[in-house]
């Protein structure tokens, strides 16, 4: 292992071609990625896989000798989408780990973020293990930057700092995530969504203003559980309130299971050394198997539009990719397997003057009708399982947006819808 001082030279570890992969958000390796992109065109042509970034590292000018890939359209990604340098994997997330394991995705090179190494030598992921583990078992070159002020986290997977190939240190304040700012409108779907959870609920959010609103409602609620692939500061609320505890939990009783931390300083303080916090990597949070054994598991996410039969696109608005397919579809599957559970998709009825329940999606299906759950708005509750087409057809006019109703009523219904 090299012990990494002042400006790194990346040439000497990442070669023409490679894939060079590095965590999402605020896990993101600063000192690592924008020595990358000042390095970028003496490295010979690279392609980079991200997830979503908030930190705005990699700009569309940037393009110029990188390849940039990404399962996700959302956060500063949305500028490289608009300018078409974004190339975009539509995988669902629970598929990443394996596509990096069989060589169908292959990092070359990895760079992580991790928190000061621990008496025996190992350190944790820090904020985010979900498909980095599975990359830090394949890649030929693992380098990490040591930042003192992560939280030292707790979950499935450790590292050896010994074990990497160059490591950079720092002492640098983990930057706030997204924050969740909404409108009346979408405090009245919040609003409308926390009413469908129970006590005793397991619940999994989306990434978004609007889940974390569900979530911030739900502090009088006791005996709740997380299960989910990424959580923000509301969860730190919930915990704090006493209203999550896990108690009823089937598997991973008394811990909350996330696969990243996307949130402040809060956060990442109730995370540092809490073993009821636990990071795990994507094939474990988004398995179908592990998520059906939990019991009234609440799957709440958000989408752009939603069809009169059900289904969902939450990835292209308005022809730019700006979501991703994610992991809504295996969570609405889990929750609807579970016992209880309901799969939940919440959005507001009408965006930038036009409605989101149309009589034709104009982007993608990221969902199916066939795992069509609850669809919810600001004008009420459509719970679609069991429902006919037809019948589905009336529920969701009764939530969409009053102004837009007569019009949907009036679209031409298609063989295949009869």
């Amino acid at each position: 292992m090299s012990r990494l001082t002042g400006e790194v030279d990346l040439r000497r570890y990442v070669r023409p071609g490679d894939l060079v992969m590095w965590g999402q958000a605020e896990a993101e390796p600063l000192a690592l990625t924008k020595r990358l992109v000042e390095q970028r065109a003496e490295l010979g042509g690279i392609r980079c896989f991200v997830g979503m970034s908030t930190n705005g590292t990699l700009r569309p000018e940037h393009a110029d000798h990188l390849r940039i890939l990404s399962y996700t359209g959302s956060g500063s990604n949305r500028s490289l989408a608009r300018a078409g340098v974004l190339q975009v994997l539509p995988s669902r997330y629970s598929d990443l780990p394996a596509l990096i394991t069989d060589g169908r995705l292959a990092v070359d090179v990895l760079m992580l973020q991790v928190p000061a190494a621990r008496p025996d030598g190992t350190t944790s992921y820090g904020l985010a293990d979900e498909y980095l583990s599975a990359a830090a078992a394949t890649a030929r070159v693992v380098l990490a930057e040591v930042n003192d002020r992560l939280p030292q986290t707790t979950g499935s997977n450790l590292i050896r700092l010994d074990g990497l190939d160059a490591v950079v240190y720092t002492s640098r304040e983990v930057g706030q995530g997204p924050a969740a700012n909404l409108d009346d409108v979408g405090e009245r779907v919040a609003e409308n969504a926390a009413g469908l959870v129970e006590d005793g609920s397991t619940l999994q959010v989306g990434i978004g203003a609007l889940p974390d609103a569900v979530l911030r409602r739900l502090t009088t609620r006791r005996g709740l559980g997380v299960h989910s692939g990424q959580v923000g500061d509301a969860v730190a609320e919930l915990i704090e309130a006493g209203a999550v505890t896990n108690e009823h939990k089937a598997v991973d009783r008394g811990i909350s299971v996330v696969g990243w931390l996307a949130g402040s300083k809060r956060l990442y303080m109730l995370a540092d050394r809490n073993p009821t916090i636990s990071l795990r990597p994507t094939e474990y949070t988004h398995d179908h198997a592990v998520l059906a054994a939990l019991p009234r598991l609440v799957a709440v996410n958000s989408a752009l539009e939603v069809d009169l039969t059900g289904q969902v696109n939450a990835e292209v608005a308005a022809g730019v990719y700006v979501g991703a397919v994610g992991g809504a579809i295996d969570f609405m599957r889990g929750a609807a397997r579970s016992r209880g559970g309901i799969p939940i998709t919440a959005i507001r009825s009408r965006a930038r003057c036009r409605s989101t329940i149309v009589a034709r999606l104009s982007g993608p299906v990221t969902v199916p009708r066939a795992d069509a759950g609850v669809v919810v708005t600001e004008h009420g509750v459509a719970d679609l399982r069991g429902l006919t087409l037809e019948q589905r057809r009336a529920a969701l006019l009764k939530v969409a947006d009053p102004a837009h109703r007569d019009e949907l009523d009036a679209a031409s219904v298609t063989p295949w819808l009869q």
